[in-house]
């Protein structure tokens, strides 16, 4: 199958319940694997890169859920589903223009991987909500199968071997999306991110725009990361992450209660311009699309807003980014008012579609 934007929009693994959703969106735990007989991807000469595709590919094929997973190369992925995949976060935006990258994406789409990324594999789990034991505990899963068939590069002492320092050991790497409005309506957010900094994490916005060179932050949507896999075991480093986050879903809470205490007209107004602005507009751009959904979830975390769920709200921060926008628009046969001609007026509107249908049944809260 040469597009994956079908299995990109049905398997939507981040709508399901999870833990903490107020707080934490998704958890994903990727591991990085090598062959164990050929030089990383930014070395490898002549076929080597096709000898690892097929290898890999016919690991999976063997494997006691063979009939669950897609496997193809990039340059026959057809465009939308790679852009889909990348929205999505399963492929990296640079492993979606080099050729000898594969993927990997098993049918409920819980189970992704990337072959020929920096290193051979690229394996990862997503989960929704916080639970980064139950996302390991899967991925782990399917690479213990796959060690039945290929010979991964380590030794005992030292771990996985991998292109990159950093990843050496364990090969895993944890990552969290976050939304802390609260922490930043009370700017507590810089030194926070200094603190997760100082004890071995990486953290960034999730959506940006540079308007006038200058970097903004669009909502308030982050991704905590570990930054290094050595010469800690798995278990350490999941224990440091769920240290780490549950001290952020503590602060965010407590800041909630502080707004809600001493700024509920200000917060308030943000949510109801939000529900508002939703209603009655007629182009929302994707960057007005990205904040507005920010407000939203804020919105029922504060309890001002009743009628939809996280997973609801986290599925729509996916639809309204432009390759979901173009796979509705493929697939519905959409009209427009005659007036809406250009692409980007197209995609604008249909993004006011959505977001309104979305909040067609929410209730405010007064």
């Amino acid at each position: 199958m040469t597009d994956l934007a079908d299995t990109g929009q049905q398997n939507s693994w981040f709508a399901d319940d999870g833990i903490d959703t107020d707080v934490v969106l998704s958890t994903r735990v990727r591991l990085a694997r090598n062959l164990s007989d050929f030089p990383f991807p930014e070395f490898m000469k002549n076929d080597s890169d096709e000898r690892v595709r097929a290898i890999l590919f016919d690991a999976f094929s063997r494997s006691p859920d063979a009939d669950m997973y897609q496997t193809l190369s990039v340059k026959s992925l057809e465009q939308l589903g790679g852009m889909i995949l990348v929205e999505r976060g399963v492929l990296p935006p640079a492993a979606a223009e080099n050729a000898s990258t594969g993927i990997i994406v098993r049918s409920d789409g819980r189970i992704t991987g990337t072959v020929n990324y920096h290193d051979h594999l690229h394996l990862s789990s997503f989960i929704s909500g916080f639970d980064p034991s139950a996302a390991y505990a899967s991925v782990s899963s399917v690479d213990e199968e796959l060690q039945k068939y290929v010979h991964f590069a380590g030794n005992v002492d030292f771990g996985y071997f991998t292109s990159r320092l950093r990843d050496a050991g364990t090969g895993m790497k944890i990552s969290v999306m976050l939304h802390i409005p609260s922490i930043v309506t009370q700017n507590l957010h810089n030194a926070l991110f200094r603190t997760l900094v100082e004890n071995g994490f990486d953290i960034y916005a999730c959506f940006v725009v540079a308007p006038g060179g200058s970097t903004k932050t669009l909502g308030a949507w982050y991704r905590i990361c570990t930054d290094s896999c050595f010469p800690v075991s798995e278990t350490d480093q999941i224990a440091s992450v769920v240290q780490a986050v549950r001290n952020i879903i503590s602060i965010e809470r407590n800041a909630r209660k502080d707004i809600l205490r001493d700024k509920p007209t200000m917060a308030k107004d943000i949510v109801y311009r939000a529900v508002a602005a939703i209603k009655y507009s007629r182009y929302i751009t994707f960057r007005e699309g990205v904040e507005l959904v920010s407000s939203l979830k804020w919105g029922v975390s504060l309890g001002f807003l009743s009628g939809f769920s996280d997973g609801d709200i986290y599925s729509l921060l996916y639809r309204i980014q432009s390759g979901h926008l173009l796979f509705i628009s493929r697939q519905e046969g959409l009209t427009f008012e005659k007036d809406v001609i250009t692409n980007n007026q197209k995609a604008d509107r249909l993004r006011s579609i959505i977001l309104q249908e979305a909040v067609s049944q929410v209730q405010l809260v007064v």
